[in-house]
């Protein structure tokens, strides 16, 4: 592992770092010459793969007729959960984390289906339709069995047990509390307590997951064209469930079209089709429809927090709590104490909070089973922007100005959370006064009171501050009591003809990696851009890396090749130095592939290009230095010193009509602090989409259940996803503080747009509806639920 170097001067003119670059994997996915998983031709003897699915939120499996499936023409194996038994390892997720109860999945359930889409059996054809008919005429005696269908249901006394190996339904417990924490209650001046709900939504990739399963018997030898997130961790896990080592797996990443946290493992299919190819000894390719994606892959985002300020009459937070349930699903692809216990460890966010406490209680139901989505901890940020302006309401108070008397300054820093996080070169005072100047914060205020409560359109804003937490350190994981590590591999190699070639173990769906990665590696070896080539994506020829996850991209991925170009940087500029006969290379540097020289009226070039080093390393090696060996290859690791935190403050200013209920956004607006940006244009796409993200999901996303388990969202009908007209225009700031800690001064930034969008949008929707008494708890915020609390609420202006 390698520490990060001190931070350099700021990037002179012309540097990798900070030019807005076009995005050069763009003009090969707008001109459709990109690769995706479906652009690969099926090899001769390719199987196609269709799953067979529950009908039933919770049924007892018994006989499976499989006959008449096998009987039709091209049909050529229909495989069960205890066929497939004996060909792939059950998952066993028991990390040894107190509260949390081990859970255990075979890779297709055997005794009973526990939720709607619980796969329980694979049919294999000469083609898919053949697969498709062929799973028609499965026949299965179901034997249905009670549902659970929420948190209420689940902790039911009596109530029936999703998982039947487990005491109760509640999967994880864990408490945490400062020890002044009562001691600040009994003296707070007031008690104030408000209540968010966050509804089940999914991650809706515009490219449905595919796989493409090719076994080798001579070799023994497995290869899987998927698109995923993390090639070498799948790869072990894939590896692990089939008795397989490593170097018999290949994991081969093509293009993604979007993965979100939900193309991150082998899930189930996975499994299954590369067991099929093993079995069958032939290819197996699996394509997901949109309904199986929607309702049978991954949910996320359903649980009810309750927060409890203690407060001093001026607004002053003294203390806090929160109470988390979160509804985890049927089966367990993670620890199921990982995204709820992320958001109670964050929850204090920007703010000033020295005690506090929380309860995270996750439970079972029969539902589609939930894992990471874009910003797991989206609700954070609502929760915490949400119980600030229920302060200010409670005390008749300015919500800014809440904000402000409890927001953590420059002065604060280096701050220790409540939870023992570490908060470096954060700005969120200064985010927030940004943003408050930029959306005109006095003026809307006056002609929010001008409009009065009578209004047939009521005008609302929301504030709300993000400290989004992206590169999670291997310390933080061990923190949070999860399995994992936070550090990243690179490899810089530079070929005999100058030409650059970086890697690491992320791999992109959407994220612009070939440029920003390219950035990072020219910046610290000092090559130009355009010689850097990416390749990501391949488990042979990548470094063993943790993937792309979170927002660790730029920090984990980008740092260690910056990391890694400074250390190959040195050995170019030691090759120099010999070739122009110094003693040492300390008046060099390498800038944009040119070696340079300092002399007393500045810097000058020496003749010596990047490329006649590599020449010289590469086919020389007699003129190298002694000691130093032939070659210009570097592979480094690079564990972040602790989780890296981005903030940024996001406002929004709404109509809510009184009629309809229908919530109109008038203006947008974020300004936030990443720290270095490697590529602004980046950051301002990425900014978008993950603001666009939450704002979706506030205003239009639920993945709906009946109170019998049914999904009732199984297409683009029913799940409602935010069109272009759905969206404002986005008014970005940056206010940019490097990391002190971390290469270039990188933080990483991708899912506070997600987070910001969340709880700016909720609070300004509340924010109009307390005009006439109302207020919606939940999510989303849809006309008919805006309408319904307005009809609820007691309004003045009615008598």
């Amino acid at each position: 592992m390698t520490d990060a170097p001190p931070l350099p001067p700021p990037p002179e003119a012309g540097s990798p770092l900070g030019r807005p670059l076009r995005r050069r994997e763009d003009r090969r996915l707008l001109t459709g010459e990109g690769r995706f998983t479906e652009d690969i031709a099926s090899p001769p003897g390719c199987l196609h793969a269709v799953f067979l699915r529950s009908p039933h939120a919770h049924a007892g499996i018994g006989a499976i007729d499989a006959a008449a499936a096998r009987a039709l023409p091209g049909v050529a194996a229909v495989l069960t959960g205890r066929d497939l038994a004996a060909l792939v390892a059950p998952l066993r997720m028991a990390p040894p984390i107190e509260g949390l109860q081990p859970m255990e999945m075979p890779v297709l359930p055997v005794e009973a289906a526990r939720f709607v889409g619980d796969p329980v059996a694979l049919v294999l054809a000469e083609t898919r339709v053949a697969a498709e008919d062929a799973a028609e005429l499965v026949g299965i005696a179901w034997d249905p069995l009670p549902a659970i269908a929420s948190v209420a249901d689940a902790a039911a006394p009596e109530a029936a047990l999703v998982d039947p190996a487990l005491p109760s339904n509640r999967v994880s417990l864990q408490t945490f509390a400062t020890p002044g924490l009562e001691a600040a209650f009994a003296r707070a001046d007031r008690v104030v307590q408000a209540r968010f709900g966050q509804q089940r939504q999914t991650h809706a990739p515009m490219e449905p997951r595919s796989a493409l399963a090719l076994w080798d018997n001579g070799r023994q030898h497995l290869t899987m064209q998927v698109g995923t997130q993390a090639p070498h961790p799948y790869r072990s896990a894939l590896a692990v469930r089939l008795g397989l080592k490593e170097w018999q797996v290949t994991v081969e990443s093509p293009e993604m079209g979007g993965g979100f946290g939900q193309k991150i493992i082998p899930l189930r299919e996975d499994l299954c089709i590369a067991a099929a190819a093993r079995l069958l000894r032939r290819p197996v390719r699996w394509r997901e429809t949109r309904g199986e994606n929607l309702t049978a892959v991954l949910h996320a985002r359903e649980e009810v927090v309750t927060t409890r300020a203690a407060v001093a009459a001026d607004g002053r937070i003294l203390g806090l709590t929160c109470a988390i349930d979160a509804d985890f699903g049927a089966w367990s692809f993670f620890p199921a104490n990982y995204m709820a216990r992320v958001v109670a460890m964050i929850l204090p966010g920007p703010y000033r909070i020295r005690d506090y406490g929380y309860e995270v209680s996750v439970w079972l139901t029969n539902k589609c089973p939930s894992g990471p989505m874009r910003a797991p901890m989206a609700i954070t940020s609502w929760v915490m922007e949400g119980t600030m302006d229920a302060i200010a309401r409670a005390l008749g108070l300015d919500p800014l100005e809440v904000r402000r008397c409890n927001s953590l300054t420059e002065a604060d820093l280096p701050w220790i959370t409540a939870t023992g996080e570490r908060y470096d070169a954060v700005t969120p005072l200064a985010t927030l006064e940004a943003v408050a100047e930029q959306l005109g914060y006095a003026a809307l205020r006056a002609e929010q009171a001008a409009r009065g409560p009578a209004a047939e359109t009521l005008l609302g804003i929301g504030l709300c501050t993000v400290v989004e937490s992206n590169t999670y350190s291997s310390a933080f994981y061990r923190a949070a009591g999860i399995p994992g590590s936070g550090h990243e591999v690179a490899s810089l190699r530079i070929e005999p003809s100058g030409a650059v070639i970086a890697s690491c173990g992320l791999m992109g769906s959407g994220q612009g990696y070939d440029t920003t990665l390219a950035q990072a590696a020219a910046a610290g070896l000092g090559a130009a851009v355009e010689e850097v080539q990416v390749q990501i994506g391949n488990s042979d020829t990548a470094p063993y890396g943790m993937g792309s996850r979170g927002a660790r991209g730029a920090t984990a991925g980008g740092g260690a090749l910056y990391l890694a170009g400074l250390k190959l940087k040195a050995k170019l500029l030691a090759i120099a130095a010999a070739m122009l006969d110094l003693n040492s290379a300390d008046a060099l540097e390498l800038r944009d592939g040119v070696v340079l020289r300092r002399l007393a009226e500045g810097w000058a070039e020496t003749g010596l290009t990047l490329a006649q080093l590599a020449r010289t390393a590469h086919l020389d090696p007699l003129r190298l230095p002694p000691g130093l060996e032939p070659g210009l290859h570097q592979i480094l690791a690079y564990d972040p010193p602790g989780t890296t935190y981005t903030n940024s403050t996001h406002a929004c200013a709404v109509e809510v009509e009184r009629a309809t209920g229908t919530v109109r956004i008038l203006r947008y607006m974020a300004a936030e602090d990443c720290g270095t940006r490697i590529n602004p244009m980046v950051v301002a796409g990425q900014t978008h989409g993950a603001t666009a993200m939450g704002l979706s999901g506030a205003l239009l996303e639920h993945a709906a259940y009946g109170t019998d388990g049914q999904a009732l969202a199984g297409s683009f009908m029913d799940y409602a996803i935010a069109r272009a007209d759905d969206l404002p225009a986005f008014e970005l700031s940056h206010h940019d503080t490097p990391n002190p800690r971390t290469p270039a001064g990188i933080k990483g930034m991708s899912e506070g747009g997600t987070m910001g969008g969340i709880g700016a949008l909720m609070n300004a929707v509340n924010d109009a509806l307390a005009q006439v008494g109302a207020r919606l708890e939940a999510q989303p915020a849809t006309p008919a639920r805006v309408w319904a609390a307005l009809r609820g609420a007691a309004d003045p202006t009615r008598a």
